[in-house]
């Protein structure tokens, strides 16, 4: 399968087809009290998570009525796990984010429908349609953007670092990936961008304003960016791999609007709460965050039950399975590196509930949350079923013309084959997994065991989409729904034989990035590494690296348009040599041809020169191999070591690391902030 390996494995969709999660430990608890209800939905959620410690709080008719946790502070401190423990609330700050837009829009100083231009004049792209991005299209996720832009969003002990103050540069070469309102795709860059929209009209720092007009009439005291004077200590401690000990440093987001706040459960409940009646917005307002704006573009007809339905700032405005009784229920998940959050919010009944952790998933957090506010909705006598099966559809003879259906599928992460025979059957083949399903009446492809099913679809703009259905559960827990389009086919395309040729030459190559900050959790992560592989590519997607056209020997576009998340975080990648060594390109990061990285010195004394945060320096270990190299590391500054594998095994930044044994085949990055130089001594 051809890829292109970038960014954060933290944002790449998965395809989940015919899954079945096994069953947790803790069974079916509605006959539990309130208070033992939370403690085994928090238990679970670590567990299925493999979370360090889990927080939660309940927030009903304008107070927190119930708090609590699962897990342990840290792995090697003697702390307790309490409620003012903060944790990073991930992309949940765009729910922060669409409130204070909605603030402003109150005070006449924004209008929703107005261009961005309007208040950000300096905003321009190298594509003339960002013209009409409207401040809406911020918050609903249609503004067309690629979706996440430049190095320097994710960090470690480094919260006076701002990621925003070079996005209208970073976005100033790019393109869109469709027309803006054309449908709404998963977008940091357009939250981020929306921060800069709420600066501008509020001649106030996003994080002051945050404070000021939201947390303090709240009387959310327990909320910050990474920038505010706070006690660090209370972050949850957060790690690396299971089994690590060594906490990471304090996890900053330097991106504050799309994903950088944090807080306790109690302080994020409170905030959901305040989104049911009038304590913060008016009626106005909270309706407008809540209408579901994503089938105002394109969007699959039958999604009521999927886990999308994007609001202003909600990932969903009509969750699953309160759905199914007539309850609108908000829901606003936030994954970061090393925090989870889920926030769900039941606006006619007063009630919030969120649900933090340290390591873990978003989703089974929002799980968790949901299950507390099903079980705190029984105790007034409301009762929440769900139906969470397909209707059923008998076998029957497949019409011929859906054949021509066959053909490459793909997202921006993943290309596949689809093929469908004469006989009704659809064979999908994705990711490694073959997969069978057969034709139905209803002219749907099922499994056998009635469990997911698929369909094609032609959308209005001639693209081939396939539409999925299915409930994936953990019995006696939750259910996970899918209702939406998980793929579309490649158009046909056929690349100039010398561009292919090209792009097939650089087979099996991997790069380094030279452009992260010297404080990334991308390093750590083993995520400023991006290769190359034309092996395996299906049948089909000749001409494409991923779901992007390949249209010269150095630029591949994207060429997918899918809703929801599959065409999430696109990007044009772009090759450049300079003075002889090959570069990518691609949303602001630069890679550099691994091939051209020297080895580093092996003699017993070496110095290495850095010229700023825009030049890391990389070698590789070579002959160094089983010495044990020592660091005097600047201020402002780091290296990091990674075995053969691209593992890491030693950072000064992350560990405080000055000496490692380097590791045969391995990797050495040296990075800071400004021109530095590192001594080194060999032994």
């Amino acid at each position: 399968m051809k890829q292109l390996k970038t960014r954060l494995s933290a944002l790449v969709m998965a395809l989940v087809l015919l899954v079945s999660l096994a069953p947790a430990a803790a069974a079916d608890d509605t006959s539990d009290g309130l208070e033992q209800t939370a403690q085994i939905q928090a238990q679970t959620a670590m567990e299925y998570g493999g979370a360090t410690s889990v927080q939660y709080a309940l927030w009903k008719d304008g107070e927190i009525v119930l708090t609590g946790s699962a897990g342990v502070y840290s792995l090697t401190e003697n702390r307790l796990l309490t409620d003012d423990i903060l944790y990073g609330a991930g992309s949940i700050s765009k729910v922060y984010t669409a409130a204070a837009m909605m603030l402003l829009v109150e005070d006449g100083k924004v209008d929703l429908d107005e261009p961005v231009t309007t208040y950000l004049p300096d905003f321009t792209m190298a594509d003339e349609r960002y013209q009409n991005i409207t401040v809406r299209m911020l918050l609903n996720h249609s503004s067309g953007l690629m979706g996440s832009a430049g190095p320097g969003s994710f960090l470690f002990a480094d919260g006076e670092y701002d990621a925003t103050d070079d996005l209208l540069e970073r976005l100033s070469t790019q393109t869109l990936q469709a027309d803006p309102g054309a449908y709404s795709v998963y977008s940091n860059d357009s939250f981020s961008l929306a921060q800069l929209v709420i600066e501008a009209a509020s001649g106030m720092d996003f994080g002051d304003f945050l404070a000021q007009e939201i947390a303090e009439p709240l009387g959310l005291e327990s909320t910050f960016v990474p920038s505010d004077d706070f006690d660090t200590s209370r972050l949850a401690k957060a790690y690396l791999t299971t089994g690590e000990t060594r906490a990471l440093p304090p996890e900053t987001l330097a991106v504050y609007g799309c994903g950088g706040i944090y807080a306790t459960a109690s302080d994020l409940a409170a905030f959901g709460g305040a989104l049911t009646g009038e304590a913060l917005l008016s009626e106005e307002s909270l309706t407008a965050m809540a209408t579901n704006e994503a089938v105002k573009g394109m969007w699959p007809e039958d999604s009521e039950d999927d886990a999308l339905a994007y609001g202003l700032g909600w990932d969903n405005v009509h969750m699953f399975p309160f759905n199914q009784n007539g309850i609108q229920a908000l829901v606003k998940g936030g994954d970061t590196l090393a925090y989870h959050a889920g926030l769900v919010v039941l606006p006619e009944y007063d009630m919030a509930c969120a649900v933090m952790s340290s390591g873990g998933v978003s989703t089974y957090n929002q799980a968790s949350a949901a299950n507390i506010l099903i079980a705190a909705l029984a105790e007034e006598g409301v009762t929440v079923e769900t139906t969470a099966a397909l209707d059923e559809a008998a076998p029957a003879a497949m019409p011929a013309e859906l054949m021509d259906y066959s053909g490459a599928y793909g997202t921006s992460t993943t290309v596949g084959r689809v093929d469908v025979s004469a006989d009704g059957v659809l064979t999908l083949d994705l990711a490694g997994t073959q997969q069978q399903l057969t034709y139905r009446e209803d002219a749907t492809f099922r499994d056998a065991d009635n469990f997911a099913l698929l369909k094609f679809v032609e959308e209005e703009n001639g693209q081939v989409y396939l539409f999925q259905k299915s409930y994936g559960y953990v019995p006696g827990w939750a259910v996970f729904p899918t209702a939406s389009y998980v793929l579309e086919r490649l158009p046909d395309y056929e690349a100039d034989p010398e561009a292919l040729a090209a792009w097939q030459a650089r087979d099996g190559k991997f790069y380094l990035q030279v452009n992260e900050r010297y404080s990334s959790a991308l390093y750590p992560f083993s995520s400023v590494f991006a290769g190359l592989s034309f092996q395996g590519l299906p049948e089909g997607a000749e001409g494409y690296l991923l779901n992007n056209q390949i249209v010269d020997a150095n630029t591949a576009v994207p060429a997918l348009q899918i809703p929801g998340t599959g065409s999430r975080d696109s990007g044009t990648v772009e090759f450049t040599t300079i003075d002889g060594v090959e570069y990518i390109l691609l949303n602001g990061a630069i890679y550099m041809d691994s091939a051209a990285v020297p080895a580093i010195s092996a003699a017993e004394s070496s110095v290495c020169t850095v010229q700023g945060q825009e030049s890391a320096r990389w070698y590789q270990v070579g002959s160094a191999a089983g010495k044990t190299m020592t660091v005097e590391v600047p201020e402002d500054a780091m290296f990091t070591v990674y075995d053969a594998n691209l593992q890491m095994v030693a950072s000064s930044w992350i560990y405080g690391d000055t000496a490692v044994t380097l590791p045969e085949g391995g990797w050495i990055v040296f990075a800071a902030e400004d021109t530095a130089q590192f001594t080194i001594t060999m032994a």
